[in-house]
């Protein structure tokens, strides 16, 4: 059961409400998110394209725009260098299509998952210089691929890095001294360098500005960057970046002028899923559309999402549409078998005691380990990993929970991985299969995690009667969207409230549908998805419930409705 806690952040917020048309409590969720001052606010609000930076901000963009233009020049040979996920395969695209588009002789490769792992690596740049490529252009990678980039330099080929994420560094004398590469431009907004406003970019958004660039130089026409702002909305959301400042306006557009895409690839996916494609959402592409463009890369190979992506034939696309969807109507069922495995394996075993959830699914394929190890975090709110048999020993994934750093517990236990890698909140590993059991003893040994940190906490944005909520307020909070990481959905809580009625209903036996009275002795109808059947509040309790408010449409009559994510006594 989680703890439930509410933001007590300050502000004015009749004024705010007042100066920009919204009900005080929209203004207490805007300050929520840290949105402070009149400029964020009205960016928050009132964002369009105008607000987006400028692309010539980024360190070295101009400078690779004008090796690129120079290549273009000369007819040498581009490659890029992608990665296997929904990020990596939208900036290929974004960069092949604009590189294309101003007559360069491009192409493109992305790693193998499982041969190659993640990033350029050295098979990679030899197949480059046998097809006589003169000019790597990475993204969505290529920042910490050091002694890889100079290899290519080494053998006299032209690299350009575009990336998004963390620089390397080593530390000397207890300072951060930032490593990099000796590619001829390095477009990244997080080098220290960089003035860059705004440094949480995914990598689809930072090959959108290099092309952005290009198009401006060879004055092609601006309406056609569309097409890749879209591109870099889906892989903002799918890459789970901060829904905040820049990345904000640019998913919120991208949203809303999807339905004039001209990406057939992206059109027919979404016609496959059917998806209205006038009303699509954040939840859309998070949960429907980007599974399918991860699934060719987690169990074949990730160019099937750029083919898609590029494909300029309806009929085509639909077949690669098809394809990509039933990849991942596969994967869902892998996922769905071993996580259940997994989590009978930490209800059943010795593995119920550790506060450090270490699972071996030897025969789990390794590119769902990841979702599988989120899932048993999840479920138990413990750090997790799920480790499985590779090519070469072991490999695993982890994902943690708020005051875990799993990136530093793991460095502790460094000593039985053969290698690793990631942040505070995931890792990857990989180890030999005889250190999977000391893996697992030496994190629990180590872990200093106490009872208040393994309880989730549940962040209530305002505490709100029922009775406050009428259409017009549901109307508003859409302003608050698109809704992700850094710019979550409101939660709101309310108390006393009687039960009139409470029933299991739906074909999975998992809908709790409840008739709530408050203290007025007005009722209100709700609803819980993925309820416990044994966990029913009885007719005439008190209760307290987390929500959401919709609109439940039936017959053309609309009503109030109440989700519920969680109630208590």
């Amino acid at each position: 059961m989680s703890k439930w806690m509410v933001y007590a952040k300050k502000a004015d917020f009749r004024s705010i409400g007042e100066r920009y048309g919204i009900d005080q409590v929209v203004a207490r969720i805007i300050r929520n998110r840290n949105v402070c001052g009149e400029e964020k606010i009205e960016m928050y609000l009132n964002g369009t394209e105008d607000n987006l930076y400028s692309a010539h901000l980024l360190k070295d963009a101009d400078l690779a725009v004008d090796i690129i233009m120079e290549k273009i020049r000369q007819k040498r040979h581009i490659r890029i260098v992608g990665d296997y996920d929904i990020d990596g395969v939208c900036s290929v695209t974004i960069l092949l299509k604009g590189l294309k588009a101003a007559g360069a002789l491009a192409d493109y490769t992305v790693p193998d998952r499982v041969a190659d792992g993640y990033g350029i690596n050295k098979n990679i740049i030899d197949r480059a210089l046998s097809d006589g490529v003169d000019t790597i252009i990475t993204c969505d990678n290529g920042i910490a691929a050091i002694p890889q980039i100079n290899y290519a330099k080494d053998n006299n080929m032209t690299v350009i890095v575009t990336d998004h994420h963390d620089i390397p560094f080593k530390e000397e004398n207890g300072s951060k001294v930032f490593l990099k590469s000796n590619a001829d431009a390095i477009v990244n907004p997080k080098q220290e360098e960089c003035s860059y406003p705004f440094k949480m970019l995914c990598g689809a958004a930072v090959a959108y500005k290099v092309i952005s660039i290009l198009y401006e130089r060879l004055s092609l026409p601006a309406s056609d960057l569309l097409q890749y702002r879209q591109l870099a909305a889906v892989a903002t959301i799918g890459d789970v970046v901060d829904l905040t400042d820049e990345n904000r306006v640019l998913v919120k557009h991208g949203l809303a002028t999807m339905e004039k895409t001209k990406n057939t690839g992206l059109r027919a996916l979404i016609d496959v899923c059917k998806i209205d494609i006038s009303a699509l959402s954040s939840y859309h592409v998070g949960f429907v559309i980007g599974p399918c463009l991860n699934a060719g890369g987690r169990l074949e190979t990730a160019k099937l999402a750029v083919e898609l992506l590029i494909e300029d034939n309806p009929g085509e696309a639909r077949v690669r549409a098809e394809k990509l969807k039933e990849l991942n109507e596969e994967r869902k069922a892998m996922t769905e078998n071993e996580a259940a495995k997994a989590i009978d394996m930490v209800e059943n075993t010795a593995l119920s005691e550790d506060k450090v959830l270490v699972v071996y699914l030897p025969e789990c394929h390794e590119s769902i380990a990841g979702i599988i190890a989120g899932r048993l975090k999840e479920y138990f709110y413990r750090p997790a990993f799920v480790i499985t048999d590779a090519a070469e020993g072991a490999k695993g994934s982890g994902r943690s929970i708020e005051g875990y750093n799993m990136f530093e517990e793991i460095t502790r236990c460094g000593y039985l991985l053969n290698k690793f890698g990631g942040h505070p909140m995931a890792a990857g590993i990989s180890l030999d299969k005889e250190n999977i059991e000391e893996f697992r003893w030496q994190l629990n040994r180590n872990q200093t995690l106490t009872e208040e940190q393994l309880t989730p906490v549940t962040w209530i944005d305002v505490p709100m009667p029922l009775g406050y909520v009428n259409f017009s307020l549901i109307e508003q909070l859409k302003c608050l969207e698109p809704f992700g990481k850094g710019n979550e959905k409101p939660v709101f809580a309310d108390r006393n409230l009687t039960v009139r009625q409470a029933s299991i209903i739906g074909k999975n036996k998992n809908v709790l549908k409840l008739v709530l009275e408050d203290e007025n002795a007005y009722s209100y109808d709700a609803v819980m998805f993925r309820a416990d059947a044994l966990n029913v509040p009885r007719k005439g309790q008190k209760i307290s419930i987390v929500y959401y408010p919709s609109i439940n449409e039936y017959n053309g009559n609309k009503t109030i409705q109440f989700i519920v994510s969680e109630w208590r006594v």
